[in-house]
């Protein structure tokens, strides 16, 4: 079973650049990630901190002057002034004005955990001001993505005066234009309905009508947060607003207690991971402080999610992104979209008790609808054999699932992918991208040249609507541009590593130190260990396609010095049904490498450090 290219039990470790592994079981190559090893040395020593810390520091380009804040990050140094981005003042006057005049606020949210949030976070922060606002989160299956005339108009019949709408409306043309006609035809002479745009999607040149629209991703735009998610840009929002009130005594002269701005950061943490932002500059802080208020479980919704899926741990990153998101998206994808914002707005322990089982119920729906969908896109990419993108469209697949189906055939084909759900001759799109391939960018090119009715996105997520009859032009348009990029970036199916090391080195003290460089996500990946040559002992299936064994280290012969001895938990997650998989369970008592995550975890009071197997490769001994 040995792989062409693959190393040989008694390799030296590897310097940096180089190739550890020529070809794993996926078909990915293994480099040593470059690192300044003077420079992760002096890192240390400066910091006090491991080696090895050191150097994984300086592997991801960070230098003496950035080190502390690095591992230390705190708003005060990296929040920006919100005045920066265009039209936030302007946006900020006129819901200050909103406010102090009592004039009715409605929130337009996207479905997705970004927009929850950032529902719940201006929900929460107008209630404080002595506000009830509107909420209006749009049906999935009978609205589709972003803002809608007759939603809009609808809210503007019940009264509102200013909508807000977050993690949308970037590229509402349409609906924003029949706001202003409704101004025009049915409030002139009286206060307009004035719409804002808190969002973070990429903009084309031309820009809807609107009040004001704050976004880090205008063409205008000179911010250097273009990283945020749209919870990030509405956090900013609450910021300067709260200033702007503050300055003008407002809360004095109301009797009115000055909110605790960092009492919900929790909900910029959820929705900036589970968006998938780059965990970058500002975004970094925003998590590492959102996880500290997170643990103290202040939010009844997010403590009672918490509770459901079982997490007792102090939260970090990926509990987002695996337990607490999928359960806020799923009344979205599934059932009720608005269930999202109630759970994270209301402080009724009862209620958020009863809202996360909803959730959780409609979540396990969520899963197996996702199942059978993925069975019937993985069959339809693999007998197309894709060579830059991946098109899979199904009649009637659930619009609610396409995204994560969009994300396995990405993760399986290590291409970007698109999935299409075709109903009465319409098809809804989502799409995921490869890093280095900005898809977004793509499907805006595919909009101006008339092959969209509407779609946009960032560089790792995009979403379209397209006809019936557009889709076999459409999909030759991507697949053309997206083979040039791919051939411009040189895209190659790589897994970077940061190091090796030995079973008997995997401690949990070595895993708790690695944590202290997270939050860990996009744009600043946990490290990766590679573990040149072990053997795997009792290797089976748990749960529904999850591989557990256990890693020795005990070799003989040539092999000795490489595996070093110790023994050690290693799980392979979803991946039973895959080539990873079925590699692993063939392999037990074989020599192999491994590639993955350390971490530690406690049961019962008892920690222990597992690795979390990314990839795996054959060793020729």
């Amino acid at each position: 079973m040995a792989v062409a290219g693959a190393i040989t039990a008694s390799a030296p470790l590897a310097s940096e650049g180089e190739t550890v592994v020529a070809r794993s079981f996926t078909g990915k190559r293994w480099k040593q990630r470059l690192a300044d090893e003077r420079l992760g040395l002096a890192l240390s020593q400066r910091l006090g901190c491991p080696e090895i810390i050191g150097r994984l520091l300086a592997a991801r380009g960070i230098g003496p002057d950035e080190a502390a804040l690095y591992l230390a990050p705190t708003l005060r140094e990296q929040l920006p002034d919100p005045s920066h981005l265009v039209d936030m003042n302007k946006a900020v006057e006129r819901i200050s004005r909103a406010i102090r005049t009592g004039e009715t606020i409605a929130i337009f949210g996207d479905y997705d955990v970004d927009g929850a949030t950032s529902s719940a976070l201006l929900r929460r922060y107008l209630r404080a001001c002595g506000q009830e606002p509107l909420i209006y989160i749009p049906d999935r299956l009978l609205e589709g993505y972003g803002p809608n005339g007759p939603a809009l108009l609808g809210l503007g019949d019940q009264g509102a005066q200013v909508v807000i709408t977050v993690d949308c409306g970037i590229s509402a043309h349409e609906p924003f234009e029949r706001v202003r006609e409704y101004n025009e035809e049915y409030r002139k002479g009286n206060s307009p309905l004035d719409v804002i745009v808190i969002d973070h999607h990429q903009a084309e040149p031309k820009l809807p009508f609107a009040h004001a629209i704050v976004n880090p991703n205008r063409l205008d735009e000179t911010s250097e947060h273009g990283q945020m998610a749209a919870v990030g840009v509405a956090y900013l929002l609450v910021v300067a607003i709260h200033r702007d009130l503050r300055q003008r005594g407002w809360y004095k002269l109301k009797n009115l207690p000055e909110p605790d701005l960092l009492q919900w950061l929790d909900l910029v943490a959820l929705g900036t991971v589970c968006d998938v932002a780059q965990l970058t500059g500002v975004n970094r802080a925003l998590v590492a402080q959102g996880l500290k208020v997170m643990a103290r479980r202040r939010n009844p919704g997010i403590a009672a999610l918490a509770d459901i899926a079982k997490l007792d741990a102090k939260p970090e990153a990926w509990h987002c992104g695996f337990f607490l998101g999928p359960r806020v998206n799923a009344g979205g994808r599934v059932g009720d979209p608005g269930l999202g914002v109630r759970l994270l707005s209301t402080d009724d322990a009862a209620e958020a008790r009863d809202l996360a089982q909803k959730l959780d119920a409609l979540n396990s729906e969520r899963r197996a609808i996702e199942a059978q969908v993925t069975e019937e896109a993985v069959a339809q990419a693999t007998a197309a054999k894709p060579t830059s993108v991946v098109f899979a469209i199904g009649r009637n697949w659930h619009p609610g699932v396409i995204g994560i189906v969009a994300s396995r055939l990405k993760e399986r084909f290590d291409l970007p992918a698109c999935v299409l759900s075709l109903e009465n001759g319409i098809a809804k799109a989502s799409a995921r991208s490869v890093r280095g391939l900005d898809l977004g960018a793509a499907v805006i090119a595919a909009h101006q040249a008339g092959l969209l009715i509407n779609g946009g996105g960032h560089a790792m997520a995009a979403g379209f609507t397209v006809a019936e009859e557009n889709i076999p032009a459409l999909q030759e348009f991507l697949e053309t541009r997206i083979a040039r990029d791919l051939a411009i970036a040189q895209l190659e199916p790589n897994l970077s590593v940061d190091g090796a090391l030995l079973p008997k080195a995997c401690t949990v003290e070595l895993a708790q130190s690695i944590q202290a460089l997270g939050p860990f996500g996009a744009g600043n990946p946990e490290p990766r260990f590679w573990l040149p040559a072990v053997k795997l002992a009792k290797v089976d299936i748990v749960g529904t396609s999850h591989v557990r064994m256990y890693v020795s280290g005990d070799l003989l012969g040539a092999g000795a010095k490489a595996g070093g001895g110790g023994q050690l938990k290693a799980m392979a997650f979803r991946v039973a049904d895959q080539e990873l998989g079925r590699a692993l369970l063939a392999a037990g008592g074989r020599t192999v490498a491994l590639a993955g995550r350390l971490r530690a975890s406690e049961w019962m009071g008892k920690w222990s450090a597992e690795l979390q197997i990314d990839d795996a490769a054959a060793v020729d001994d």
